[in-house]
């Protein structure tokens, strides 16, 4: 548990409530506890860790209130988020560094679809592998991968929209008064 606990804390911030984390780590390290004599290994125990706390959020949020009902295609999210566009290049990579665009960045995150926030943080954020994030996603590598570039155009766009709207944004441009 104390290995654990902040990195899942990490990847369960991006798609909770703060208040929700708490209840969720419990409720995970709970189930961990009473299932931990069926772990039969695997490429590693923070994987297996992470896919319990997937299915404590899966209890807990069935469906996100905005989530999308279908799939748009990789032309309209490219063109959401910005692609072919030089004007604002280097606007977003300046903004990283920021406290405001790690705010910005965990509330696009937030609204990614379920399945897009998961491979963008175990791949991403966590750092892990192709392999060990297909396996814990159970898909196929040509799955995963798919899944990781769609989200990232996913939430290039979010941040662009997300970026587009704030307070920041409509000053720099002479729009706020």
């Amino acid at each position: 548990m104390h290995r654990h606990e902040a990195a899942l804390r990490r990847y369960l911030a991006v798609s909770l409530a703060p208040d929700d984390v708490d209840d969720v780590v419990q409720e995970t390290f709970v189930s961990v506890w009473r299932g931990a004599d069926g772990y039969r290994g695997g490429p590693s125990a923070r994987g297996w860790l992470y896919t319990i706390a997937r299915h404590v959020v899966a209890h807990r949020v069935r469906r996100r209130v905005g989530e999308p009902a279908t799939l748009e295609s990789f032309d309209v999210l490219a063109e959401r988020a910005g692609w072919g566009l030089t004007s604002d290049s280097g606007v977003l990579n300046r903004e990283i560094d920021s406290l405001e665009a790690r705010d910005l960045l965990t509330r696009a995150l937030r609204r990614l679809p379920d399945d897009e926030r998961d491979v963008i943080v175990l791949r991403e954020l966590d750092g892990y592998s192709g392999e060990e994030t297909a396996h814990m996603l159970h898909v196929s590598l040509a799955a995963m991968k798919s899944r990781l570039h769609r989200a990232r155009l996913h939430l290039a766009a979010e941040v662009r929209a997300l970026s587009a709207t704030t307070p920041a944004s409509l000053a720099s441009s002479g729009e706020a008064s």
